[in-house]
């Protein structure tokens, strides 16, 4: 599957000063924070973890909407609307993920 580039840029070039990894791993490039996942870029765009409890406010954003995995609605994980994702709200975006994902175990 092919994923867009060019924002898979854009996010590894925010991430990786911070001692996120990039794989290509579920069919996009997927970023790895103490083995965790926080962030990836595929197909569809770009899906970010907000943990359970941020699902609602994640939601209350314009155009972002529920990961769907296999028919099923995936808890803490939300996918952006690709045309909201000014370098601003992008931060906003991955500064969430990042600080969700620091509190995971590590793995």
């Amino acid at each position: 599957m092919a994923y867009d580039e060019v924002l898979a840029e854009r996010v590894r070039e925010r991430l990786e000063p911070e001692g996120v990894v990039a794989k290509k791993m579920f069919g996009g490039l997927t970023f790895l924070l103490n083995g965790n996942a926080l962030a990836n870029v595929y197909d569809e765009g770009l899906m970010v973890r907000v943990g359970p409890d941020g699902m609602e406010d994640a939601l209350a954003h314009p155009g972002t909407r529920p990961l769907v995995f296999r028919g099923k609605e995936q808890q803490g994980w939300v996918l952006p609307g690709e045309d909201t994702l000014d370098d601003e709200v992008l931060d906003e975006w991955l500064q969430v993920a990042m600080e969700v994902t620091a509190e995971l175990p590590p793995k």
